[in-house]
């Protein structure tokens, strides 16, 4: 007898003993009865909850509460929750007679995306904190950071009465064309497993769930509901999976997403090997996993592969549970087992404990930590003789359309409606910067016009990138003349349901990259320097123009004080300490996955062949010694760090080993450093890259002179590598050296310890095999 069933037997003996009991007796206590033989559910009696459940009342707690409102969900859909938090993406169903509350869900990895204005009344407003873009805020490699912006977008959620986000969402970003990849933390999955884990620790803590996603290999948008991800064990284990596993296992989320697409010819919200074996059997998750909006085909399945929750849930859904479960297609067993997940995770909100939202987050104080995001994680990729920093009060001539309309997020499911946003112009107008007014008032009227003559459309779906505005060379030649400096930004936005193009997305336009060069080549003929700031979500073509201009900021999508963080950048007041989350290639066909995506056929893949299998990013350019333009983890500052003094605590590896070493600035101003460190692996059995990120730690701000001592600790897990034959994590015997350094490329410091006898870390289950052969990429 199951536990479920067990409860049901115990309360029918309760009733028959009650009715031996005298009529007046039993008149008196029939109403106890009556009153007590519904549970209210709490923590301590879910299962007992589940028991008292009609075969309906399952069915409905499983498929999601959500209406769809709009014409498509492509096409901007943003659910009404029952008019509790209007534009929230979904619930799960109350029982209210059970003591269910309701439970509302909302995106997302920027901010809260709810509606900001209710029923026509703009008194009363229920903006967001429009953070910085994941990838930007990747930049920082700053984990208390991460873990910061974390708590301060649960404290929003919270006060607007969300009790599951939907975020953090850090699916590795494979190739730069994918138009999600803003949304996402980096090309290396400790990165952004660390990172990912820090955001959900700060969500958590103000009592809101997080929701990991998207589990897994959503890694593009073209055919992203039917696209099969074809990748070899090794690589799922050791890429795509390894962030997932950090994550889950560091911060122990209160949900999972699955993701759209299939994995080796399975969806992943009806992937058994995924929701059941990996997740909880290999990892030991205990929270629970949801679809995301309309995913899959099968929603029986689904619940028996694991994933319990199905959004955004319709009518219909239910009839099918409860049908399944009555033909025997859905053992009710497996359907109590999803309720029992998901009635777990509701008796952690805190709406189920009593909370009541105010409406009234701290937007003034996320605000400030929104430009501190922005700041810490700004990239300061070229400073040719110290053109950077600007003095204030320098003149400046202000040239492109996003340093008047800047982007400040990307599109879809990470749009957030916020109160305000400070323009690159303004952040600079704000520091004590005069900006050319002739040349603004041009730009001014072009976007205007641009506009007027194409208005804005919803958030998701294909991009329409504006025209750059195109200066006239008396207009560029008056600036030189009159002005100290030209700043230059370009622009680029994507997001959910589209990838991006290469011709005029990725790469410049002829028209943009012409007026670079006239702007270059006017200024310098006045002596005068150029700085080109990149308004960007993710990687764009950088080496036909790098050359061109004396500095380069990569700023991102810097959130909603953007403006001033970048020009706090560019007087000085902050000393740039990001570093590259992601590899900027010379050439789209330098990146090892532009041979194959986004899969065949082109126009709407059925499949996508990962043939370069563990060789994403760095992995591949530091393996096959191709050249990047600006390689992962790389970031100047305006002052100098020196690295010092490795220790190791044994040269013979058992268990774990210690390493210290000396950070010192040696330079004249205050600044961060991003300490990085890579291991190179001895290759056996295994194919290896040449170096992988297992450790990193960013110092705090040193004076001039200021020395850190920085410690890391290996584990038998940081050495090891996935042997699918055996299905098993090992760490192979040999010698192992330790890199220590700035980027991927610039170690400063090594050393080598060994490793006398092979170590099997983990063994895991054997699932998740391709059905199709790949010829994966080794070296």
């Amino acid at each position: 007898m199951n536990r479920y069933k067990n409860y049901k037997g115990k309360k029918v003996c309760f009733l028959i003993a009650n009715i031996i009991i005298g009529t007046f007796l039993f008149a008196v206590r029939a109403q106890e009865v009556s009153k007590n033989s519904t549970p209210q559910l709490s923590e301590y009696n879910v299962i007992e909850v589940i028991a008292s459940m009609t075969l309906e009342e399952k069915a409905s707690i499983v498929i999601g509460g959500g209406r769809m409102v709009g014409e498509e969900f492509e096409n901007g859909m943003i659910g009404e929750m029952d008019g509790i938090v209007p534009g929230a993406a979904g619930s799960i169903n109350s029982i209210p007679h059970l003591g269910i509350p309701i439970t509302i869900l909302a995106d997302g990895p920027t901010g809260v995306r709810i509606h900001p204005i209710r029923n026509n009344d703009s008194t009363k407003t229920y903006y967001g904190t429009s953070f910085p873009v994941p990838t930007m805020m990747a930049s920082s490699w700053d984990v208390n950071l991460m873990q910061e912006v974390g708590t301060a977008l649960g404290s929003e959620f919270k006060h607007y009465g969300v009790d599951v986000a939907l975020a953090p969402a850090f699916n590795i970003i494979r190739n730069p064309l994918n138009g999600r990849n803003g949304e996402y933390y980096s090309e290396d999955p400790y990165l952004s497993g660390k990172l990912a884990a820090s955001m959900v620790h700060g969500i958590q803590s103000t009592g809101v769930g997080a929701t990991v996603k998207h589990f897994v290999a959503n890694n593009q948008e073209t055919n992203r509901r039917k696209v099969d991800a074809v990748i070899s064990e090794r690589a799922l284990r050791e890429i795509y999976l390894k962030t997932f596993r950090i994550a889950i296992k560091e911060s122990n989320p209160w949900a999972v997403m699955t993701a759209y697409n299939k994995v080796n010819g399975v969806y992943t919200p009806e992937s058994y090997d995924l929701n059941t074996k990996i997740l909880r059997e290999d990892w030991g998750y205990n929270g629970f996993v949801m679809t995301d909006w309309r995913a899959g085909k099968d929603i029986i399945a689904q619940l028996k592969a694991g994933n319990d929750l199905i959004e955004p849930g319709f009518e219909k859904q239910k009839a099918e549970v409860v049908e399944a479960v009555k033909s025997g297609e859905l053992d009710e067993e497996i359907l109590n087992q999803n309720v029992e997940r998901i009635l777990k995770g509701i008796t952690k909100t805190l709406r189920f404990n009593g909370y009541k939202n105010d409406d009234n987050p701290d937007l003034e104080a996320h605000a400030k930590l929104c430009k501190r995001a922005a700041e810490e994680s700004i990239v300061l990729l070229k400073n040719n003789t110290q053109t950077l920093p600007l003095q204030k009060g320098k003149k400046i001539a202000l040239f492109g359309n996003t340093s008047y309309d800047t982007f400040i997020n990307n599109n879809g499911s990470s749009d957030v409606s916020f109160a305000y946003n400070i323009s690159i112009y303004e952040g600079l107008v704000n520091s004590g910067f005069t900006v050319h007014q002739e040349l603004k008032a041009e730009y001014d009227t072009y976007i205007e016009n641009d506009r007027i003559a194409f208005p804005a459309k919803n958030s998701f779906g294909k991009v329409r990138l504006r025209p750059e505005f195109i200066a006239p060379k008396e207009l560029i030649e008056k600036c030189a003349l009159e002005t100290d400096v030209a700043i230059v930004s370009i622009g680029r936005n994507s997001g959910e349901a589209a990838d991006r193009e290469l011709e005029g997305d990725y790469k410049l336009t002829e028209a943009e990259l012409s007026q670079l060069k006239n702007i270059t080549n006017i200024f310098h003929q006045q002596g005068k320097k150029v700085i080109f700031l990149m308004n960007v979500g993710g990687v764009i073509e950088t080496a036909s123009w790098k050359d061109l201009p004396d500095a380069i900021l990569m700023v991102w999508q810097p959130g909603q004080e953007g403006g001033n963080a970048i020009a706090n950048v560019i007087s000085g007041k902050v000393n740039p300490s990001g570093k590259l989350p992601v590899t900027f290639p010379v050439k789209y066909e330098d990146v090892a996955s532009s041979k194959n995506f986004p899969g065949t056929p082109a126009r709407r893949p059925k499949q996508v062949i990962h043939e370069e299998g563990i060789y994403v990013g760095y992995r591949y350019f530091n393996s096959f010694n191709v050249k990047p333009s600006y390689e992962f983890g790389y970031g100047l500052s305006y002052t100098n760090f020196e690295y010092s003094a490795l220790k190791l605590s044994k040269s013979k590896f058992k268990d774990s080993i210690d390493l210290e070493f000396t950070i010192t600035n040696i330079g004249e101003k205050a600044g961060r450093e991003v300490a990085q460190l890579y291991l190179s692996t001895p290759s056996g059995k295994l194919d290896k890259p040449s170096e992988e990120l297992r450790k990193f730690a960013k110092t705090r701000l040193l004076q001039p002179g200021e020395k850190q001592i920085v410690k890391f600790t290996l584990n038998k897990m940081d050495l090891a590598s996935f042997d699918s034959q055996n299905s098993q994590w090992i760490a192979e015997s040999g010698e192992y050296k330790v890199n220590i350094g700035a980027s991927s490329m610039d170690f400063r410091l090594s050393e080598i310890f060994k490793v006398k006898k092979e170590i099997e870390v983990e063994k895991v289950n054997k699932v998740l095999e391709p059905l199709i052969e790949i010829e994966e990429l080794t070296r």
